[in-house]
């Protein structure tokens, strides 16, 4: 059945005036072309819509189903109208992101920035490692991600916008806690939590090894951020993790950076998304917002 909404929009004026003639005026058509319309409706359903009674017209029993699916369309289109005007008021959209565990501890600064500018705003926030933040990534699930370095092999945007350096981390009462310039070649003899294989941070750790020709032994491996701060707090090794989520526990006293040679790996993080990705106003905002604001976390989060 091939109907054109001009002919639904028609055929709604006249079932609603039952009269050809007034549902004319109000369209500002003539009356005959209201009536070839109505026609070339009835011919695509293959039923009468219509029917005359002296001089009145009344709708058929398929005239009736017609009015009430034809009244849902439009209605149905009515809403779709609202939610594309709500996406462009970025005062009332909703942002899809999702971030890196170890960049929480920042991005979720920058949200509550974006929110006292933009209250009415709903933010849908997802904290995940990395390997989920790629999955998200290859199926466009999210509007934006914050991540370290985007792979390569996808088709992404990915652009930097804060430096991200990695630092050994020890328990503060650490046999190398408070020496200066400790060599890399120390580290072969100490035991160290790692995250899981898939992260970015892992990959940085293991490939600076790697060029220095040491390989520490891997005493436990843990997928999250603040369990592995938890267990080199307790004593169960040496860690690397990013500069950026150790404000609390430096000013805590539960954990020290340590001075080695080499460190920090100098890193980057990166708002990614899908290349030819068109970023709704609300994301191409928070975007802006996350550039404006760099500068000042990163001062604030590396004192």
């Amino acid at each position: 059945m091939h109907v054109t909404f001009r002919q639904l929009a028609i055929f709604n004026a006249v079932a609603e005036k039952l009269s050809f003639t007034e549902a004319a005026n109000a369209l500002h058509l003539t009356q005959p072309a209201v009536s070839v319309q109505i026609k070339r409706l009835e011919d695509s359903v293959g039923l009468p819509l219509f029917e005359q009674l002296g001089k009145k017209i009344f709708l058929t029993g398929a005239g009736k189903e017609l009015l009430h699916y034809s009244r849902n369309i439009f209605h149905e289109l009515d809403e779709a109208g609202e939610m594309f005007a709500q996406m462009q008021d970025i005062s009332r959209g909703t942002l899809n992101v999702s971030v890196a565990t170890t960049a929480s501890s920042f991005a979720t600064r920058m949200i509550s920035a974006f929110l006292k500018q933009y209250p009415a705003t709903t933010v849908r926030l997802d904290v995940t490692n990395r390997g989920t933040l790629i999955r998200q990534l290859e199926n466009n699930e999210k509007d934006i991600v914050i991540m370290g370095k985007p792979p390569e092999a996808m088709d992404l945007v990915g652009e930097a916008f804060m430096d991200n350096p990695l630092v050994v981390i020890a328990p503060p009462d650490h046999p190398l806690a408070g020496q200066a310039d400790i060599g890399i070649q120390t580290l072969q003899r100490e035991p160290f939590v790692v995250r899981e294989p898939a992260s970015g941070t892992r990959a940085a750790l293991e490939k600076l090894f790697s060029r220095c020709q040491i390989s520490p032994a891997i005493q436990v491996e843990i997928a999250d951020n603040e369990a592995i701060k938890e267990a080199v707090a307790a004593g169960l090794g040496l860690s690397v993790v990013s500069r950026h989520t150790l404000e609390l526990d430096l000013q805590a006293g539960r954990l020290v950076i340590l001075d080695v040679e080499h460190f920090p790996i100098a890193r980057h993080w990166y708002l990614a998304y899908r290349r030819g990705k068109r970023l709704s106003p609300i994301a191409l905002a928070f975007k802006a917002l996350v550039f404006e604001q760099a500068p000042k976390m990163a001062e604030a989060l590396s004192p």
